[in-house]
């Protein structure tokens, strides 16, 4: 099967990432999705970084036995804490995830930002890359998005 006819994968530790899924389905409307949303784990922030780099290689290794052509972290703290990690561990497949281009659109603004995540994704320290950002943990915001309580 040609890449052309394969899906891409989509991955989060819950429901959160289906925001994900809306966008790329409007920019790729032609293109298959197999989305994996671990609600049996959720949340990843609460883990220790090991756990979080180990959920998310089995992710990635139940996406690619969908045989997608590549992959999409969702997930903050996936994206934080082992985005680099799967990234040279599954150098064969593209991987994007959601961290790194809003660092790079961060990197264009003068502001001050103020950033919410998860213990993990703020431990991880990715967004101090940048001097201009605030990082505070926001532990239970996570149960908020996962029932949909957004509004």
């Amino acid at each position: 099967m040609d890449n052309k006819n394969k899906a891409i994968g989509v991955f989060d530790s819950g429901l959160g990432g289906l925001t994900v899924v809306k966008e790329i389905i409007k920019l790729l409307s032609h293109e298959n999705i197999v989305y994996l949303g671990d609600t049996a784990r959720v949340p990843y922030g609460t883990r220790s970084n090991e756990i979080i780099k180990k959920f998310s290689e089995e992710n990635v290794t139940f996406l690619l036995k969908r045989n997608v052509k590549c992959i999409v972290i969702a997930c903050h703290t996936s994206s934080a804490v082992a985005g680099n990690f799967l990234k040279k561990k599954f150098s064969n497949i593209p991987i994007f995830d959601v961290v790194s281009p809003v660092l790079e659109k961060l990197k264009q603004s003068k502001e001050k930002i103020g950033v919410i995540g998860t213990r993990a994704t703020v431990n991880s320290r990715i967004y101090s890359k940048l001097n201009k950002v605030v990082q505070i943990p926001c532990p239970l915001f996570v149960p908020f998005i996962e029932e949909g309580e957004t509004k």
